[in-house]
């Protein structure tokens, strides 16, 4: 049976306070730490262990073996990951950053010997901070597992598990899968959604007094933390840079129609496709299956169901109960 560890939670925003409540509602026992001494006051007004000595939260997480779970920004991950290597060398680590292969190269320079499995939830607002945290923000929410050739397929099944345990269905892909993903359908919208409120704010009063539910729905990432969608965007550089001269072909396809003959129809006619075929996706049946994690082809199986949109939802011993598209 995987045993039931102990949780440390380093970075109590919108995401890692969220795992904090999440896991002490899911009956583990679990601290954290934060150096914003905000966050950390508001925590234990609430009844929950935490503090600012994110060395100290280490080293009792090194001496009871516990899952730490990294919920800081991008651009401190490496200086974290120094206090990790210092402090506890040896932990199962994993983290929430929104994206994969940069964490995944500094855990690998930084933090050696942590035996690090990556994880990305794939839920959250424009809120930030440990009061936009809720320990329900999982429920029913995708959260990527990394898998890659070398990975423990041991502990990859305990942070899948932990995961599961919060409510959510993991899905197990590679960082670079990961990444071109999200490069898609979390980092464009972020770029789209800041330009769209650009360009709208430009109008000017009457704009704004006009502005209803399609610019709501539009901009709502706008109002993210700005150094924390910069970190997400500009962390994710390589995918990213694809996707978005992909997003600029099809702006200019439509400009240049627009321009000659006034209609917009395949444009728009694709945009709708992809919308319906999300929601698609969403609606359609999925067959359950098991994957046993014993199998010589196991981490190829694993990546294979996460890149048909499928997932896993449960895992016994060596094997995990799954559901594929």
């Amino acid at each position: 049976m995987t045993p039931v560890r102990d949780v440390c939670v380093i970075g109590l925003g919108l995401i890692g306070g969220s795992v904090l409540r999440a896991a002490a509602a899911a009956k583990r026992t679990a601290w954290g730490a934060t150096t914003s001494e905000s966050d950390a006051a508001a925590a234990r007004a609430q009844g929950y262990d935490a503090g600012t000595d994110v060395a100290a939260a280490l080293r009792r997480a090194a001496e009871n073996d516990a899952l730490v779970v990294l919920a800081v920004p991008l651009p401190v991950v490496d200086e974290t990951l120094h206090l990790v290597a210092e402090h506890a060398p040896n932990a199962l680590l994993t983290d929430v950053t929104s994206v994969k292969s940069p964490v995944l190269r500094a855990v690998r320079r930084w933090a050696p010997e942590a035996r690090y499995v990556g994880g990305h939830p794939m839920a959250g607002t424009a809120q930030s901070g440990w009061d936009a945290g809720d320990a329900e923000l999982f429920r029913d929410s995708p959260w990527v597992v990394e898998i890659e050739d070398d990975t423990d397929l041991v502990l990859w099944a305990e942070v899948a598990e932990f995961a599961i345990s919060l409510g959510a269905h993991v899905v197990p892909l590679s960082a670079s899968a990961h990444d071109e993903a999200v490069a898609r359908i979390s980092h464009l919208p972020h770029l789209l959604a800041a330009i769209l409120a650009t360009v709208g704010a430009e109008g000017g009063p009457v704009a704004m007094s006009l502005a209803a539910g399609s610019f709501r729905d539009g901009t709502r990432v706008a109002g993210s933390r700005p150094e924390l969608v910069r970190a997400m965007t500009e962390g994710n550089r390589e995918a990213l840079l694809s996707v978005v001269d992909d997003a600029l072909g099809r702006l200019g396809a439509a400009r240049g129609s627009l321009a000659s003959t006034g209609g917009l129809a395949k444009t728009i006619q694709a945009g709708h496709q992809g919308a319906q075929a999300f929601a698609d996706h969403r609606a359609q049946d999925r067959v359950g299956v098991q994957l046993s994690l014993a199998a010589p082809d196991a981490r190829e199986a694993l990546r294979a169901l996460g890149e048909r949109g499928g997932r896993v939802t449960g895992i016994s011993g060596d094997q995990a109960t799954a559901e594929s598209s």
